[in-house]
């Protein structure tokens, strides 16, 4: 007896759970929010905290853009006074790859030969000179070689500094040596317009080599503080170190019948004006600025792969049938305007006047034929009697002496 009213009273308690955990988990009513409920303005209106979270996401990723080089070089372990000096071989044949490029480009079609022609015969071409016109010209066969790149923080003057500061910036000096010969050859007259033109006229040919080429070369980035679309974002800026070498070899030959070859004063006239030209442009202080495109992965310059095909297939086929459909609708619809077009009066006595004339010609031409046919057929048979008479005609005579007879006139 105790044993049943044990097993009965565990199965109502187990039932009482079970309704229990149904009613108030399962079919429960959710909880009510103390808070009174807002207006429909206010329920589309973002949480203050949510935004000023997002502000505070936009103020860190702001000064993100322009990060101090001394957390730039933390970041990516470069040690500024114990770094040791890079070879850049992998540099050297990037650039190898793209001189060669660029060579093969230049030499394609004499495209180079055609524009240093259009560059020295251009305005600015000197009244004494004749016409350049260019005789050799050699972009060389080797490569230049970039070794010991270091990078060291520079201020905005350029000079080089100690620390590393917020006013700094970084720059990167790597040394370049070229051992080559880069030939151009030309030929041109010295006219001497005094005291009348073209009083005296001067053969000249001349001809320069760079033998040789070493500098330390400075590469740095320039960010813009307030980017707009006159002054770009970032550029890149390099420049020579004035202790550079640049070797050159000038070939001259004046005259034309006692010529003067290798004039040195000539070749040093030439030098000087090579190096003027360079330290104008590219040694320090003077640098050359760069302007840097958009490195953002774009859609339309995207290249290779199976997509690729596959679009452009797709785009020469929706074409063609475009093509081919809209050719089969004009044909259509330019039949359906013909049959659908009305024929007035006017045009009918058009069409009218049109076949009668085409009728009188076939007639005439008709007529023309007869004609033709009928005099052919009379001189077949003028021709046929002519052969008939000549047929029923008595044979000639055969003369046995020419004693008795009389020539016309007085010949006797």
């Amino acid at each position: 007896m105790n044993a049943l009213t044990a097993f009965f009273l565990g199965q109502l308690s187990l039932a009482i759970l079970i309704f229990a955990f149904i009613k108030f988990f399962i079919f429960g009513d959710p909880p009510t929010s103390p808070r009174p409920r807002r207006h429909s303005h206010t329920l589309l209106r973002p949480p203050r905290s949510l935004r000023n979270k997002r502000s505070a996401i936009l103020r860190s990723n702001a000064a993100a853009l322009h990060l101090p080089p001394s957390t730039i070089l933390s970041k990516t372990f470069y040690n500024v006074s114990g770094h040791q000096p890079e070879s850049l071989d992998w540099f050297n044949v990037l650039v190898a790859q793209t001189l060669a490029q660029l060579r093969a480009d230049a030499l394609h079609d004499d495209a180079m030969l055609n524009s240093l022609s259009a560059v020295l015969n251009g305005p600015t071409k000197p009244d004494f000179l004749g016409a350049i016109n260019v005789t050799e010209l050699s972009l060389g066969d080797e490569f230049p070689i970039f070794s010991n790149c270091r990078i060291i923080p520079v201020d905005d003057a350029g000079a080089q500094v100690q620390r590393v500061g917020d006013g700094t910036r970084l720059l990167a000096r790597l040394d370049v040596d070229l051992s080559d010969a880069l030939t151009l050859g030309i030929e041109t007259k010295m006219l001497l317009n005094y005291p009348l033109a073209l009083a005296a006229v001067l053969p000249v040919a001349l001809a320069v080599s760079v033998v040789r080429f070493s500098a330390t070369l400075s590469l740095s980035f320039i960010p813009t503080a307030n980017p707009t679309p006159a002054a770009p974002k970032t550029t890149l800026a390099f420049s020579f170190l004035p202790d550079y070498r640049l070797d050159l070899s000038v070939r001259s030959l004046l005259g034309s019948r006692a010529r003067l070859q290798d004039v040195p004063k000539l070749a040093q006239l030439v030098e000087s004006r090579i190096h003027a030209w360079l330290h104008e442009r590219c040694v320090e202080p003077r640098f050359q600025q760069i302007v840097l495109p958009s490195l953002w992965p774009r859609k339309q310059n995207t290249r290779g792969g199976d997509d690729e095909d596959e679009e452009g297939a797709s785009e020469t086929g929706g074409e063609d049938t475009e093509r081919e459909d809209g050719r089969q609708e004009g044909k259509q619809t330019s039949a359906g305007a013909q049959r659908e077009r009305p024929v007035t009066g006017s045009e009918l006595e058009q069409r009218m006047a049109e076949e009668g004339r085409k009728l009188r010609q076939a007639e005439a031409r008709m007529r023309g034929q007869t004609n033709v046919a009928g005099e052919v057929g009379s001189a077949h048979s003028t021709s046929a009697s002519a052969m008939a008479t000549a047929r029923r005609r008595p044979q000639a005579k055969t003369v046995e002496s020419t004693d008795n007879l009389r020539m016309p006139g007085h010949f006797e």
